[in-house]
C-alpha cells in the first residue's frame, strides 16, 4: 500500500483511505481535506525530507512524514 510519504515532489495521487493508531490523527487529517477520492499533489519537501508540502483541493498543507504515512493513496495519472 502506498502512502503520501512514499511520493516524490511533483507526484499526484488520489486518497483511498486514512489509517492511524490514534483517532485524533485520522480526524485531523480528514478535517484538513484528506478525504477518500481527493486528489493530492506533492509540492515540495524540506532538504532533510521532512516536512513536506501537499496541495489539497485549493490550498497547501504541510505535514511531517509520520502524518503523511497515515494517508493511503493510489498514484493518479499525470
Amino acid at each position: 500500500m502506498r502512502t503520501l510519504a512514499d511520493l516524490t515532489p511533483g507526484s499526484r495521487a488520489t486518497v483511498i483511505g486514512v489509517v492511524a493508531a490514534a483517532a485524533a490523527t485520522v480526524e485531523r487529517l480528514v478535517d484538513l481535506g484528506f478525504t477518500v477520492g481527493t486528489l493530492v499533489q506533492v509540492v515540495r519537501r524540506a532538504p532533510l525530507r521532512d516536512p513536506v508540502i501537499y496541495r489539497v483541493k485549493d490550498y497547501e498543507v504541510c505535514l511531517r512524514r509520520a502524518q503523511a504515512a497515515c494517508v493511503q493513496v493510489s498514484e493518479a495519472d499525470r
